[in-house]
C-alpha cells in the first residue's frame, strides 16, 4: 500500500502508552534494528499495554500487534511461542512476518493482513438466534469444533478461547491470538480432563439451549481428532461453571471502565455507557432530564418517568418523598439493578432492549435519582397484541414457550410479569421493566418467585378465556 507523501508523526512505546485509548494514527514507529513500521489504523487498544492495528511494513500491508507496556517482553514472547506452536502442529494461522523490538523499548509482532477475513464471532451473530441444533447454526460452528479437536490432538490449549479467536477466510478457518496458546503436551493428545475443561470454554460461549444439543458439535470435535467424553455430564457441568464465571465477569465489567464500557465516577455522579455509544449519547447523558422533557412521554408515574428520545428510551427513577429518598440512599438504584439484569438477559440470549447507559446522582457513597437509557423497541405489548378469545398465533406461541422455557431453566424471575412488560418485535417476545428481576441460586427460591410470576401473568386475561387457558397449559408448572 503506497502512503501519500505527507509528514507522518513518529511514535514510540512511551508515547503510545501515554495516548491511552486513542493513539494518533497514522504514525511511524522505529524498530531497534533501524527499520520502521507505519501504523495506519486501530483495531483494538488495551490502554498502556497493547495496540492491534493495520500497518505497513517493508511495503507490505500487515496486522501489527504492538506491546508497549514496560514489561511487554513476556507477553511478546508468549505470543511468539503460541504462533510457533500452532505452526509446528500444522494449525492454520496468519503467516508471521515480523517479530522485533521497538527502538526505545517495547515489541512488535506482525502477521499477514487478510482483507476478506471475518471473525467467527461476527459470523455467528447472524445465526445466534436460531434454535439450538439448527442446521445452519451447526454448520457455522462445526469447523471451529473440528479445529479445536485438531489442537487438542496435537497437545495444544487455547486459554483465551472464544469465537473471536477463529478467523474465516473464504472456506478456510484460522486460529489467531497466539498469546493464549500453550503446548503442555505438544505432539501428544491432551489428557481427557484438560481437553474437557478447554472444550467447555468454547461451548460456554453458546446459548444455554445448546447444552441439550451437544451431539453434532461433539461429532465435529471428534472428526478433528478430539476425544469427546463418553458421557456428557462432566462436560456440561464444566460448561455451566465457565458460563457462570463469564457472566460474573461481564456484570463486573458493566460498571467499571474497560474495553466494553466507559465508566466515570465523580463525587456527585456515576455514569456507565456502552463504549461504542459514549459519543453519540454524550449530549443525552450530560442532561437526561432535558432529554426527557424534549422527548415523547410514555409514562409519568410517581416512581418513574419514561420518555422516547430518538432511538432510545430514557427511564428516570424518581424519589417520591423524603422517606423514599432516605430508604434508597445506601442501596444500589433500581436503574443500577435493571442495567445489570439487562446485560444478564442478553448474555443468555434472551431478548430485552439493549442497555446503553446508566446515570446515578450521588453524594459521595449515597445514591439519589437515577436514569436508565435503553434502545427503543417499537413493538406492541402482548396485552395489545393477543386476543383473549383466541390462542396466540403460531409465531407468538413458539416465542412465548421458548422465552419462559429459558427463564425457568435459568431460574430467572421477573417480579412484575404483566403482559404490558412483554413486547412483540415481530420475531421474539422482548422483556422490559427489569427492576425486580432476579436469578435465584436455589430451586426453592425460584419456585416461589415463579409461582407469583405465573399467577400475575395469567391475571392479565379473564378466567376461562381461550388465551388464559392456553398460557396455563404451556407455561412451566408452578
Amino acid at each position: 500500500m503506497a502512503l501519500p507523501s505527507i509528514a507522518i508523526p513518529s511514535a514510540d512505546a512511551s508515547t503510545l502508552r501515554a495516548a491511552g485509548r486513542r493513539p494518533a494514527v497514522p504514525c511511524r514507529i522505529a524498530l531497534a534494528d533501524g527499520r520502521t513500521l507505519t501504523l495506519l489504523g486501530l483495531l483494538r487498544v488495551l490502554p498502556g499495554k497493547r495496540i492491534v492495528g493495520e500497518a505497513e511494513f517493508a511495503g507490505r500491508r500487515v496486522l501489527a500487534k504492538l506491546f508497549v507496556a514496560a514489561g511487554s517482553a513476556r507477553h511478546w514472547a508468549q505470543e511468539r511461542a503460541g504462533i510457533d506452536a500452532l505452526l509446528a502442529a500444522g494449525i492454520p494461522t496468519p503467516a508471521p512476518l515480523l517479530a522485533a523490538q521497538l527502538a526505545g523499548g517495547g515489541h512488535v509482532l506482525a502477521t499477514e493482513f487478510l482483507d476478506s477475513a471475518e471473525s467467527l464471532a461476527e459470523a455467528w451473530a447472524r445465526v445466534a438466534d436460531l434454535p439450538a441444533g439448527d442446521a445452519r447454526a451447526v454448520a457455522m460452528l462445526e469447523p471451529a469444533l473440528a479445529m479445536l479437536g485438531r489442537m487438542h490432538a496435537a497437545g495444544l490449549v487455547q486459554d483465551d478461547l472464544h469465537l473471536g479467536n477463529f478467523l474465516r477466510v473464504g472456506e478456510r478457518l484460522l486460529v489467531i491470538d497466539g498469546d493464549g496458546v500453550r503446548a503442555p503436551e505438544q505432539g501428544r493428545p491432551l489428557p481427557p480432563a484438560a481437553a474437557i475443561a478447554n472444550l467447555a470454554v468454547l461451548l460456554a460461549q453458546l446459548p444455554v439451549d445448546w447444552d441439550d444439543r451437544p451431539e453434532p458439535l461433539l461429532a465435529a470435535y471428534a472428526r478433528g481428532g478430539g476425544r469427546p467424553p463418553a458421557a456428557t455430564g462432566e462436560l456440561l457441568r464444566e460448561t455451566a461453571a465457565v458460563r457462570a464465571r463469564r457472566l460474573d465477569d461481564l456484570l463486573a465489567k458493566s460498571v467499571r471502565d474497560c474495553s466494553l464500557f466507559a465508566v466515570r465516577r465523580e463525587f456527585d455522579r456515576f455514569v456507565a455507557v456502552v463504549r461504542e455509544q459514549a459519543e453519540p449519547l454524550a449530549p443525552l447523558l450530560a442532561d437526561p432530564d432535558a432529554a426527557i422533557a424534549a422527548g415523547r412521554l410514555l409514562k409519568d408515574g410517581g416512581t418513574c418517568t419514561v420518555a422516547a428520545v430518538g432511538d432510545c428510551v430514557v427511564k428516570r427513577y424518581n424519589l417520591k418523598s423524603a422517606g423514599h429518598a432516605a430508604s434508597r440512599l445506601w442501596r444500589p438504584s433500581r436503574a443500577w439493578h435493571s442495567w445489570r439484569e439487562a446485560h444478564r438477559l442478553r448474555f443468555f440470549g434472551i431478548a430485552t432492549p439493549a442497555p446503553l447507559a446508566l446515570v446515578e446522582e450521588r453524594f459521595g457513597p449515597l445514591r439519589r435519582r437515577a436514569w436508565l437509557i435503553v434502545a427503543h423497541c417499537p413493538g406492541p405489548s402482548l396485552l395489545d397484541r393477543l386476543d383473549a378469545a383466541h390462542e396466540p398465533p403460531a409465531a407468538e406461541a413458539a416465542a412465548i414457550v421458548d422465552l419462559f422455557g429459558k427463564l425457568h431453566r435459568l431460574r430467572i424471575s421477573h417480579g412484575d410479569l404483566k403482559a404490558s412488560n412483554l413486547l412483540w418485535d415481530g420475531e421474539r417476545v422482548v422483556l422490559i421493566d427489569l427492576d425486580a428481576m432476579r436469578q435465584h441460586r436455589s430451586a426453592a427460591a425460584h419456585a416461589r418467585a415463579w409461582q407469583r410470576d405465573r399467577a400475575r401473568l395469567l391475571r392479565n386475561w379473564p378466567a376461562g378465556s381461550a388465551l388464559r387457558d392456553w398460557f396455563d397449559r404451556h407455561l412451566p408448572p408452578a
